[in-house]
């Protein structure tokens, strides 16, 4: 058992964050742990800081 983490995200239409842009959707992983997760998240964060409509999170599944 375990956990698996994801990075997605993408840009949004607008700042209330409810609709992604057909196309901007981005999903990185799995990763086995959430510090690689987390430096993936901010390796796309930082890329994309300059678009105020760009959101990313970390997610987590559990492997049975």
């Amino acid at each position: 058992m375990g956990q698996r983490y994801w990075v997605i995200g993408g840009e949004y239409r607008n700042c209330t964050f409810d609709e992604v842009v057909p196309g901007t959707e981005e999903i990185s992983g799995p990763f086995p742990d959430a510090l690689r997760a987390r430096t993936e998240w901010q390796r796309l964060t930082f890329r994309d800081r300059m678009q105020a409509t760009t959101r990313y999170v970390i997610t987590q599944e559990a492997r049975g």
